[in-house]
């Protein structure tokens, strides 16, 4: 493995073997995610109508089961649920060639959906668990990287598959994907223990004694606000993945080959630059400010956009272009800063619960946005851009004193982060 290979996947090896990890889970996941709509549509027989409903089912249940999913890592130790959820996972893709109908993809939906989001909570407690202070930000940002990195790889092989145009084919997509799913299980299974779970440190319930008791991770307002204003900041993927393509090719001049550069841009840009954004991201202040340089970049693309209603040609196409690229700028910095608010305002032995509240919390403020996006942008116009910008700069604004009030109750309840 070459030494310029060896710096973009981190630079000690346990960053390195998780960096590893992610390329292989996402990988797995990718395969599924690009294939899936005709896997559902043609395999499983189901309309779009029936896809995006049963989506929204398992959503939903997930949605209400987040926090006592997430509490389940600190019950039996992030690792230990990390690894038993990522063989079920693998397990419940090889489910789907037998699903028949709507009410088995429903079934096998929620099951998925259930053990993904327990892994992601658990997943998410173990790499804040086993850094110590200083690199928890920064190593996540590796893990990003090399899960964009997995994804492509994913959509490249299945582009493979669904060029030959073989239902046969098309059906062992899951089978791969479950395939790949099980080495990452097995990967997961062997990676060290977070120190208060090693044999030679004091159980979890010294631990729990030790942070001092905080009582529920809802009980922190100042988390919940947190972490529901930052689901809004994260609604710049809206902008990437549904707005922004959906302006291009109903209200410019561009041609709908850019749609591939836009997209390309998004990905060696997740991968090249994801570190330099997290980089110096330690605090709480570091984060808020890594925070506002994404609400920046966020508002920027808006301004930049809603230009190209107007103009032609070259120009066009460089502005929708830069638009991209600053919103993956707010991809980068608000995802560097979400790391570092997690890390910092989370009780270290209730990881796994304020990891379910951060997901509650992501949903709340970002599932009403793709239709309020796309009616602002599409039916306002130039007024709802401006209120789609208005409502980050609110968001921004707000998401100060929530973090603050976080920071407060825990403070309150004697609670330290370890070093």
């Amino acid at each position: 493995m070459s030494r310029y290979l060896l710096r973009l996947l981190g630079p000690t090896p346990l960053v390195r073997r998780l960096s590893e990890q992610s390329v292989l889970s996402a990988f797995g996941d990718g395969v599924f995610l690009t294939g899936s709509a005709v896997f559902f549509t043609q395999i499983v027989g189901l309309t779009a109508a029936q896809v995006g409903l049963g989506l929204t089912i398992s959503g939903v249940v997930t949605f209400l089961v987040a926090v006592p999913l997430g509490k389940l890592s600190d019950r039996f130790g992030a690792k230990r649920v990390w690894a038993l959820t990522s063989l079920l996972e693998a397990l419940t893709y090889l489910l789907w060639p037998l699903a028949g109908g709507m009410a088995a993809y429903i079934a096998v939906a929620i099951g998925l959906e259930v053990v993904s989001t327990t892994s992601r909570s658990a997943r998410n407690a173990y790499r804040f668990d086993v850094f110590p202070r200083e690199q928890r930000v920064s190593s996540n940002a590796y893990f990003r990287a090399a899960r964009n990195v997995g994804y492509t790889l994913g959509a490249l092989l299945a582009g493979i598959a669904l060029a030959t145009n073989s239902n046969a084919v098309i059906r062992a997509v899951p089978l791969v994907t479950a395939g790949l799913l099980l080495l990452n299980a097995a990967l997961v299974a062997r990676l060290p223990r977070a120190a208060h779970q090693g044999d030679t440190e004091a159980p979890l319930e010294a631990a729990v004694e030790a942070a001092g008791d905080g009582g529920s991770a809802l009980r922190n307002r100042g988390y919940v606000a947190a972490s529901v204003l930052g689901g809004v900041l994260a609604t710049h993927q809206v902008l990437l993945n549904v707005v922004i393509p959906l302006w291009l090719v109903e209200e410019t001049d561009a041609p709908r080959v850019l749609l591939a550069w836009l997209f390309g841009t998004n990905t060696l840009m997740a991968v090249f630059l994801q570190v330099a954004a997290a980089r110096g991201i330690t605090t709480v202040s570091d984060s808020l400010r890594a925070q506002r340089r994404g609400a920046f970049f966020f508002v920027l693309s808006c301004g930049i956009v809603l230009v190209t209603h107007d103009t032609v040609g070259w120009v066009t196409i460089a502005l929708v272009w830069l638009g991209h690229v600053t919103v993956t700028g707010a991809e980068l910095y608000n995802s560097a800063g979400e790391w570092g608010l997690q890390a910092e305002l989370s009780d270290p032995a209730r990881r796994g619960e304020y990891q379910g509240v951060s997901q509650l919390g992501y949903t709340l403020g970002s599932v009403w946005a793709p239709a309020a996006y796309t009616f602002l942008a599409m039916e306002v116009g130039t007024l709802g851009w401006v209120t789609i910008a208005a409502i980050v700069v609110a968001a921004a604004v707000g998401l100060h004193p929530a973090a603050r009030a976080a920071e407060r109750h825990l403070e309150r309840a004697g609670i330290r982060q370890p070093a």
